[in-house]
């Protein structure tokens, strides 16, 4: 065997020695471990969802239209928006018909109480309807059946602050945290509903129903209990 060939037959052994160190084998990676989906070094609402501190710009709030009012509101894009804009629609349609100063959704958290509901809104999870109407008994009874209709077609994922103290009849929260899975199993339910001919928000609904009744008297006593 020539010099050359000798030399040339080192050559390739010591490359693949060191491509073998540069690329581990499967059996030797190390895992790396999944990024916490909530992390806990963030400020975060009463419902345990992270705060912004401005919308439309880097920030999961952002403005969004209200499909079939004309309204708009800053709300949390994704299952939070799919959600509260049901319940804004719902109410809008079969409640009381809405304009544009009945609606607010997200607000810095300047100026809310951070341990009440109302410190949703600074997480974007939250909505007032009809913000000058907190006080307890601004609604007719139909118009209370109709909501708690509203409410249990939401699952409990939605709660509304007139079942809290204090009572606060404008607000409609996400009460259930980031994580839940309740949360975008209501949230897909609502979005195929929405792309379903004949369902969805706006469609008639007889809320005086006896499965629908008792639907929402089950969960108005949950609700009013906790």
């Amino acid at each position: 065997m020539s010099r050359r060939t000798v030399l040339t037959h080192a050559g390739i052994v010591t490359a693949a020695a060191a491509v073998t160190t540069l690329v581990p084998g499967v059996a030797t990676a190390v895992p790396v471990k999944a990024p916490q989906t909530t992390p806990t070094d963030v400020p975060r609402s009463m419902n345990g969802w992270a705060l912004e501190k401005e919308a439309n710009h880097v920030s999961t709030v952002w403005t969004r239209p209200v499909p079939g009012t004309g309204l708009e509101v800053d709300i949390r894009i994704g299952d939070v928006e799919a959600i509260l804009l049901h319940v804004v629609r719902r109410f809008h349609y079969e409640v009381e018909q809405l304009t544009r100063i009945d609606l607010a959704g997200w607000r810095q958290m300047d100026g809310l109480k951070k341990n009440r509901p109302e410190s949703n809104l600074a997480s974007g999870t939250a909505v007032r309807i009809r913000p000058g109407a907190s006080a307890s008994g601004g609604l007719f009874p139909l118009q209370m059946l109709t909501l708690r209709d509203i409410l249990a077609d939401c699952e409990g994922v939605v709660r509304w602050g007139g079942d809290d103290s204090p009572v606060d009849e404008s607000l409609f929260y996400i009460d259930r945290g980031p994580d839940d899975e309740l949360v975008r199993k209501v949230a897909d339910r609502l979005r195929l509903a929405e792309a379903t001919p004949g369902h969805g928000a706006g469609v008639e609904v007889d809320v005086l129903s006896r499965s629908r009744r008792g639907r929402a008297d089950r969960l108005a006593k949950e609700q009013r209990a906790s």
